[in-house]
């Protein structure tokens, strides 16, 4: 298959990832009831998709999915702390405390989207039917990540454009994975599994120490574990009929 071709769909992946943040164009201002929702809702689904990647991985080795988990909380947590002490931390119109967690989300999410674009580009390196079946499932199963971002950017204050183009933007490694993928297949597969681990570890953490935290915050401990438990065999039903 032309190298351009597998660099197209990949590309198709990330543009899906926009399409998280059109639900917002029909929702007003959000409260802190809401914004303790959408950290929920937002938790549940990142939760689910971890648990995706470290079942995916598990078939190309435990071991190499649990040094990756492992690295992935250690990597995101060093980040966090790191980041939590600089001052004047600004992304787009947020600042401060909401600002920290836009980047946490969106950086998080960049991590995980590395592992796709190696999905996809081993994918069409076994042939054209199974690259563009996996593509076409990635790029479905990146609309809810999209709507993760969006569920943390918006509530905070940015626009709905914005946080669509922040969630394309943190898929873009999924089309300039593909392709060197795709060309050295055999190079890229064995980090795989280590590479969903590392991204299901900084997701899972995301969830615990900022997400779930922050929701407890703004709504009631019931509204957080019906909202995220919804989320997460949503997400889950979800996978499984991508498969």
């Amino acid at each position: 298959m032309p190298v351009l071709d597998v660099f197209l769909f990949a590309f198709m992946t990330a543009v899906a990832t926009g399409l998280g943040a059109l639900p917002f164009l029909f929702v007003e201002s959000p409260s802190r009831t809401w914004l303790g929702i959408s950290n929920a809702l937002a938790a549940g689904l990142m939760g689910a998709a971890s648990a995706g990647l470290i079942y995916e991985g598990f078939n190309y080795g435990v071991l190499r999915v649990a040094l990756g988990f492992v690295a992935g909380v250690a990597f995101i947590a060093v980040s966090h702390r790191y980041l939590e002490g600089r001052k004047g931390l600004r992304v787009g119109r947020l600042r401060g405390a909401d600002a920290l967690a836009a980047l946490m989300m969106v950086g998080v999410m960049t991590l995980h989207s590395f592992t796709e674009g190696v999905g996809v580009g081993v994918s069409f390196g076994g042939g054209e039917a199974l690259g563009v079946f996996i593509t076409i499932a990635i790029a479905v199963h990146n609309i809810p990540e999209g709507l993760a971002i969006s569920l943390v950017l918006v509530p905070r204050g940015e626009s709905v454009w914005r946080a669509a183009g922040w969630s394309v933007f943190s898929s873009l490694p999924q089309p300039l994975l593909a392709v060197p993928a795709y060309l050295f297949v055999e190079t890229f597969e064995p980090f795989l599994p280590v590479g969903l681990g590392f991204a299901a570890g900084a997701m899972i953490w995301m969830v615990l120490a900022e997400l779930i935290p922050e929701a407890l915050d703004d709504t009631s401990s019931e509204t957080v574990a019906l909202t995220a438990s919804l989320a997460i065999i949503g997400m889950l039903v979800f996978q499984v009929l991508l498969r």
